[in-house]
């Protein structure tokens, strides 16, 4: 399953700023993957780990903007079609359960 996180949050002031650096953060050392600005995902082996990672997020979001949370499994996440552009990665990206490298 993958977990993805879309935040739009003000960074008009000093301390709008400073949240937003340490919401992103915190998304980066909890193991989320920026797949575009203000889009993060994270890859969950079971809906219980997808709770404990909804509660982390929850804990440490912003006061002020929008913090969004979807979840997603491997199969409806690999079949994600790309308009424009293409897919850059250090990560590999597959359903596989097992991979050999």
């Amino acid at each position: 399953m993958r977990t993805f996180v879309f935040f739009d949050l003000p960074v008009l002031t000093e301390a709008d700023r400073r949240e937003y650096r340490r919401f992103r953060k915190f998304l980066i050392k909890s193991g989320f993957i920026m797949l575009q600005e203000s889009v993060y995902s994270k890859l969950s082996l079971n809906p219980t780990a997808v709770e404990t990672v909804e509660l982390a997020v929850k804990c440490n979001a912003p006061k002020a903007g929008l913090v969004q949370m979807l979840t997603v499994t491997e199969k409806q996440y690999a079949s994600m079609k790309y308009i424009t552009g293409e897919f850059k990665s250090e990560y590999l990206n597959t359903t596989d359960r097992l991979v050999i490298l």
